[in-house]
């Protein structure tokens, strides 16, 4: 849509509801272009996008360092506890302290070996409250302390999501441009459905026009005796078929304006006046070029890509749970403690502490190996599925090509057909007028009339939703030569 055009009709559909109902003239292309802006189904599907984008940010997180400041500011402890003395026993005794902490620290998870390094540093104070007044005060610092945490053959999740989860983004990229295809395609849709039934209605006003017409003279030539009974009943039976025409294309038309103005989230009242969407582009679609840009656009390409990774990471998962497993954990750090704040950062120790953590699997009745022939079960038939619906993909794209051309092959007949039609019964109506043939011949020509429009018209709609299927299965403008992939501003 034309951006004056396009700020216009906001302007018109911002105003508040009213008695009177506003008539938006707008082409298809017009349709469209609102469609994939205001409609409900493409804000959805721009607020699932949004969605998908920040929890890829979440897990972009997990790859850089976290840094953290936590404490106890204070820690006020003055109750009666069980304490245990020197020689073993348990005495209730009254406390009275009050312990305030404060601690910087960091930590960066390591994706190719999926361990996690950390240094931290900090203070802590406490305060022993005595009767007598004399309180205790003392000091605890860590002023450096670096450290890791290493699984060794364990599962690595973030080697796996660094694989996958930019996969699953850039899949749902392309998801929300399939989407906005989609609505586009929706759009058309109910575009033609309202298009068609204004054609209809004007259709049946002019054939029940023709039929009072026809109905008049011919009770005129009956009343002269130039006509049989027969033939007046059967005339005056065609104007009140007419008549009930005209009552069910209103209906028709009522039904589908209001279908496509909630599809648009239009909230007041309108009539839409369509224009004809007769223009048909006349660009070329080459099979090879659909295949190429399918592959390179659509999300069905990538979610081929990231299903398998999955089942890979399943099988990694079940094979690193099977087998043996070990954790090592190493610190290393500075500490000192003092009555006084500078007291507890002369001269600090140095504290070392390493670990190694061993699980060893040596029975589970069969539990694992069925667990790791089931992951590696689950992505063979991964694999074919993928493998068959690539080839499904492959023949969609084929088949709607070749339709794209035929359609509109399809549309050139239908309008010539349409014009031979009209022609016919023009001529057929003034040969029945001066006598020359009879209500049998008329009744013919208007029904070949009739369904030659009703083929024109449904060649035409059948075209421009082939159009924007192919644009929807391919996410490539043929017309333009431009891709279709987009993105919500902003993300």
């Amino acid at each position: 849509m034309k951006p004056a055009s396009l700020l216009l009709l906001l302007l018109l559909l911002s105003k508040p509801m009213s008695a009177q109902t506003d008539t938006l003239s707008l082409s298809l292309e017009e349709i469209v272009a609102l469609a994939q802006s205001d409609a409900p189904d493409a804000l959805l599907a721009e607020t699932r996008m949004k969605n998908r984008y920040w929890a890829y940010q979440s897990i972009l997180a997990d790859y850089k360092p976290r840094i953290t400041l936590d404490g106890d500011l204070p820690d006020l402890n003055r109750s009666i506890s069980i304490i245990t003395q020197p020689d073993g026993t348990d005495l209730f005794l009254q406390r009275a302290q009050m312990r305030n902490r404060l601690g910087l620290s960091l930590r960066q998870q390591v994706a190719p070996t999926g361990g996690t390094v950390f240094a931290s540093s900090g203070i802590q104070r406490l305060d022993i409250f005595q009767e007598a007044g004399d309180n205790i005060v003392s000091y605890f610092s860590t002023p450096f302390s670096i450290g890791f945490i290493q699984p060794v053959f364990g599962f690595n999740q973030l080697k796996w999501n660094k694989r996958i989860e930019p996969l699953r983004y850039q899949e749902a990229t392309r998801e929300y441009a399939e989407q906005m295809e989609n609505v586009g395609y929706q759009a058309s849709d109910l575009f033609f459905n309202v298009y068609i039934s204004q054609l209809n209605l004007e259709a049946a006003r002019r054939d029940k026009a023709n039929a009072d017409t026809l109905f008049n003279i011919s009770k005129g030539r009956f009343e002269v005796g130039r006509i049989a009974e027969t033939e007046l009943l059967q005339i005056e039976l065609s104007a009140m078929n007419a008549d009930a025409a005209v009552q069910q294309a209103l209906l028709d038309l009522q039904s589908g304006t209001e279908q496509l103005r909630n599809f648009l989230g239009l909230r007041n009242a309108v009539n839409f006046k369509l224009e004809p969407p007769v223009d048909i582009p006349q660009f070329n679609v080459e099979v090879e070029r659909a295949l190429k840009y399918a592959n390179e656009f659509r999300s069905d390409v990538i979610a081929f890509q990231r299903r398998i990774a999955e089942a890979d990471s399943e099988v990694a998962r079940a094979r690193a749970n099977s087998g043996f497993q070990m954790d090592v954990f190493g610190q290393f750090s500075l500490s000192q403690t003092g009555g006084k704040l500078n007291e507890a950062y002369k001269d600090p120790l140095d504290n070392e502490i390493f670990s190694i953590g061993l699980q060893v699997p040596i029975f589970d009745w069969g539990k694992a190996k069925a667990r790791l022939e089931t992951a590696y079960s689950n992505r063979e038939l991964e694999r074919m599925n993928v493998e068959q619906e690539q080839v499904n993909f492959e023949q969609e794209i084929l088949l709607k090509v070749k339709q794209f051309d035929l359609l509109r092959n399809q549309v050139a007949l239908g309008l010539r057909a349409y014009e031979v039609s009209q022609k016919r019964l023009d001529m057929t109506r003034n040969r029945y007028y001066i006598g020359k043939i009879g209500v049998l011949d008329l009744n013919i020509a208007i029904s070949e009339k009739e369904a030659a429009r009703r083929s024109y018209m449904n060649a035409l709609r059948s075209f421009w939703l082939a159009y924007y299927d192919l644009r929807r299965i391919t996410l490539f403008d043929f017309e333009r030569e431009v891709s279709l992939v987009r993105r919500v501003e902003g993300y």
